[in-house]
C-alpha cells in the first residue's frame, strides 16, 4: 500500500514526510498534479462490477495503481500545464476539464486526505475561519470586512489607541515583473491612511492585539505542537514573517481551553491537519489571527521531528 503526496517538484516540507516514510520503507509515490496531462496519464473505470475507481496513474518514471493508495498527503500542487500551442479559449477549457477529471478522480479515492483539498480551500477563507472559530470557543479579534472607506476609518477609529492590523485575505500579490508571487505582510493602518483606493476591493482590519509572544500551534491527527514566537526586530512584532532570522522559538503547552477550541475548529472543518496562529498578550490569553490548512511547519526547530514523525504515522497507519 502506497502514500501518494501531490506536490510539485521543489516542496521541503513535503521532503521531510516522505524522507520520514523512507526511513520506515513506506511506499511512497509522489507526483505533481501540474503534470497532467502533458506528462502524466491517467486511465481508470467504474461500473456494476466495482464500487470505486480502478485504474493507473502513469507518471515519466513509474505508475501507481489507485487501488494500492492508503493515504494523500496534499501539499503544494502545481496548476495543471497544458500544451503551450492551445488557444486561450481553448486551454481554459482544457484546464477546466483536467481539474473535474484528474481532480475528481484522485478525490474520489476511498483513504485518508491530508486534507481534502476542497476542505483546505473553505478553512482558508479568513471570514469562514474566524466565524467558525467563535462558534468553536476561541477568542478573534474584532474584525471587519469592508470596500466602504467610511466604515474603515471609523472602524479603525473606535479601536484602541487608533490603530488597526490590515491583512490580506490572501496570501500572495502578482509581482510586477509576472515572476513569483509576492508576499503581502501585516502592517498597522491608522484612520488618515485609509483612502478611497478601499472601494476597488474586499479588505479585512482587525483590532491591533498588544501581544507579549506569538504561538504557532500545529494539529497532527489528535496530536497538537505549539510553540512561542518571539520577535527580535520591529518588523517581525508586526508580521513575524518578514524576519524569520530575527525569531527565537520555545516550545510551550497549549490552555486546556484553548485545545478543546482547537478541537472543534478542525472537526468542524474535517482537516486532519492545520497550523494555526494565536496571539498572547501579557495577561496570558490567547487570540486566533490566522488558520492556515496546509501551513508550514518545519520553520520551527524543535518541534520539526515530532511533527514529521505524526504526519508520517498518520499517513502510515490511517484509521479513515
Amino acid at each position: 500500500m502506497t502514500v501518494l503526496v501531490l506536490t510539485r517538484p521543489t516542496d521541503a516540507t513535503a521532503d521531510l514526510v516522505i524522507a520520514e516514510l523512507n526511513g520506515r520503507s513506506v511506499p511512497v509515490h509522489r507526483l505533481d498534479p501540474g503534470d497532467f496531462p502533458e506528462a502524466l496519464a491517467m486511465a481508470a473505470r467504474i461500473g456494476p462490477d466495482c464500487a470505486s475507481w480502478e485504474g493507473v496513474l502513469r507518471g515519466q518514471h513509474r505508475d501507481v495503481s489507485l487501488a494500492d493508495v492508503r493515504s494523500v498527503y496534499y501539499r503544494r500542487p502545481a496548476g495543471h500545464r497544458l500544451h503551450p500551442d492551445m488557444p486561450e479559449q481553448d486551454a481554459r477549457w482544457a484546464d477546466a476539464e483536467a481539474r473535474a477529471g484528474f481532480g475528481g478522480l484522485v478525490t474520489a479515492l476511498p483513504c485518508l486526505w491530508v486534507n481534502y483539498p476542497h476542505r483546505n480551500t473553505l478553512a482558508a477563507f479568513p471570514p469562514v475561519a474566524l466565524a467558525t472559530a467563535t462558534r468553536s470557543g476561541l477568542a478573534v479579534p474584532r474584525t471587519l470586512i469592508t470596500n466602504d472607506p467610511t466604515e474603515a476609518r471609523e472602524f479603525v477609529a473606535a479601536l484602541p489607541g487608533q490603530v488597526a492590523a490590515y491583512k490580506a485575505l490572501g496570501t500572495t500579490h502578482p509581482s510586477d515583473d509576472g515572476g513569483r508571487p509576492q508576499a503581502l505582510w501585516t502592517t498597522q493602518v491608522r484612520p488618515g491612511e485609509i483612502d478611497e483606493s478601499v472601494r476597488r476591493t474586499a479588505h479585512q482590519f482587525q483590532e491591533w492585539v498588544d501581544k507579549a509572544y506569538e504561538v504557532r500551534l500545529t494539529v497532527v491527527g489528535p496530536h497538537l505542537f505549539a510553540a512561542e514566537i518571539h520577535a527580535g526586530s520591529a518588523a517581525a512584532r508586526i508580521d513575524f514573517r518578514s524576519d524569520y532570522d530575527s525569531l527565537t522559538y520555545k516550545p510551550c503547552e497549549v490552555p486546556h481551553h484553548v485545545a478543546a477550541g482547537v478541537y472543534k475548529l478542525t472537526y468542524a472543518f474535517g482537516l486532519q491537519y492545520a497550523a494555526m496562529d494565536f496571539l498572547v498578550n501579557p495577561q496570558g490569553d490567547w487570540t486566533l489571527i490566522d488558520l492556515n490548512p496546509n501551513g508550514q511547519w518545519g520553520f520551527i526547530p524543535d518541534l520539526r521531528a515530532p511533527i514529521t514523525q505524526a504526519l508520517a504515522d498518520l499517513l502510515e497507519r490511517p484509521t479513515t
